[in-house]
């Protein structure tokens, strides 16, 4: 029976059965085979049994799907071949087959850094979450402060000096009927 089985720091030694036709890995619960983990999408590759071969079709993941280093859409993957998925690496065993050999060359130091850049973190992970975020600043120069609105500062003025007219003009108006002779 063949089975993959995790290679990945943390999740070493984690391994699945593949004792069914079609088998989904990805990052969610509804994948047969869950690697809870930010760089495996969703829903990252499917893994089909065809007789003795070992069919691995990426689902459009966002780090991509690689056998022995080589980026895939689809192919064969052989017992001792690694598969990567994101950042984690699992290796093919199968009883009583042969390990692939390896590959004739290492990928050249640029392709292991075109490869590690395409790498792109998704989600939160609990330490964060647990954290509650960043700490409150303390350095009281970086604090917002609001602009002063020239505009509405004079605007102010004139209506203050208005209201301050009309009131006068109303004392004066008082004034003056208290002054006239009654009749």
């Amino acid at each position: 029976m063949a089975k993959l089985v995790i290679l990945t720091q943390g999740l070493n030694g984690r391994a699945h059965e593949l004792n069914v036709d079609r088998t989904t890995i990805g990052r969610v619960d509804d994948n047969m085979f869950q690697i809870a983990e930010a760089s495996v999408s969703s829903h990252h590759c499917e893994v089909h049994l065809r007789g003795s071969e070992v069919l691995i079709r990426d689902l459009n993941s966002t780090n991509g799907t690689f056998i022995n280093g080589e980026k895939i859409a689809e192919s064969i993957l052989k017992p001792g071949q690694t598969l990567r998925l994101g950042n984690i690496e699992l290796k093919l065993e199968a009883e009583g087959a042969p390990a692939a050999s390896a590959p004739a060359a290492a990928p050249s130091p640029a392709k292991r850094q075109v490869e590690a850049t395409m790498v792109i973190p998704r989600g939160v992970s609990m330490s964060e979450l647990e954290s509650g975020g960043r700490a409150p600043s303390l350095d009281i120069s970086k604090e917002f402060s609001k602009k002063r609105n020239k505009a509405g500062i004079y605007f102010w003025i004139v209506v203050g000096i208005v209201i301050l007219l009309i009131v006068g003009l109303l004392i004066y108006a008082l004034i003056i009927v208290n002054n006239a002779p009654h009749k």
